[in-house]
């Protein structure tokens, strides 16, 4: 079962520091005299030694050039924005607004040809309605505190989603039956999101599975996550976006989404599962 994708960011960035250290040592130098010749307070080699704090490009060229490795400053340096990029909070992704994070995103969605999402929160991005956008990034937006541009961003997310109807695109997607009746948006919009399901599981290249909450599990409810052509597994926490590359942990998130399709519904099951909900709604 997938452990935290935490570990593996974690990992790259232990991977930048032993580089690091590996330098001085290599160059006889000890944390203070390293931080001496760098300008920098004990404390901070020190930190960055042990991982704990990320450095900045221009950290990692004056610890190289401290250690007599100005020839290594790049290769380290895209190593710790590799490293980075695995885990980016989304007060930092969306210190501008979200727009921009769904525009960044379209190259990705549309050079993918295969699809695998598990929602256990909400429904995917890829399938949701302009109503139901707005009021999951309104509600977004005034948690993070970040900027609010949100009708930009609920018509970059729809552009974002043409994929679906566009190009040699096949999504398996699979939604935990509680998502069905999460209310993110007021009940018309939310009646508009559930029939919206109906028709686009109608789709050829869409295989839409509903796991029943009564359903007996080998796996547990998870966190969110999508992944691309199997090349790239996008694991969404509360606080941050993680990205996973490394075929092993790839895996890992594939074989839960495999594990997780043995005990979803499709076909009529499913859409009676989401006529279920639409029930509900006054």
């Amino acid at each position: 079962m997938p452990s935290s994708p935490l570990s593996s960011a974690q990992a790259a960035r232990n991977a930048v520091a032993t580089r690091l250290q590996g330098l001085m040592k290599d160059a006889g130098l000890s944390g203070h005299e390293l931080a001496v010749r760098c300008g920098w307070h004990r404390a901070k080699s020190s930190r960055i030694a042990r991982g704990i704090t990320p450095p900045s490009d221009a950290d990692i060229r004056a610890w190289c050039s401290a250690c007599g490795a100005d020839d290594q400053a790049a290769d380290i340096v895209a190593a710790s924005r590799n490293a980075e990029s695995m885990y980016v909070e989304w007060k930092q992704l969306h210190k501008d607004g979200m727009r921009r994070v769904h525009e960044q995103t379209v190259p990705l969605y549309r050079r993918t040809r295969s699809f695998r999402v598990y929602a256990s929160n909400v429904i995917p991005g890829m399938l949701q309605t302009a109503g139901y956008a707005t009021g999951l990034l309104r509600a977004i937006t005034a948690f993070q505190g970040t900027p609010d541009d949100v009708a930009d961003a609920v018509a970059a997310r729809l552009d974002r989603s043409r994929v679906i109807r566009e190009g040699d695109h096949r999504f398996a997607l699979l939604l935990e039956e509680t998502v069905l009746h999460y209310r993110v948006c007021d009940d018309e919009a939310m009646r508009d999101q559930l029939e919206h399901l109906l028709t686009v599981m109608r789709r050829p290249n869409v295989a839409l599975g509903i796991i029943p909450k009564q359903a007996r599990r080998t796996v547990w409810p998870l966190e969110a996550f999508y992944s691309f052509d199997d090349q790239q597994v996008a694991v969404e926490t509360l606080t941050a976006e993680i990205n996973l590359t490394t075929p092993g942990e790839i895996g890992t998130y594939l074989r839960a989404f495999a594990e997780l399709s043995q005990v979803a519904v499709r076909g009529e099951p499913a859409r009676g599962l989401i006529r279920d909900a639409l029930s509900t709604l006054g």
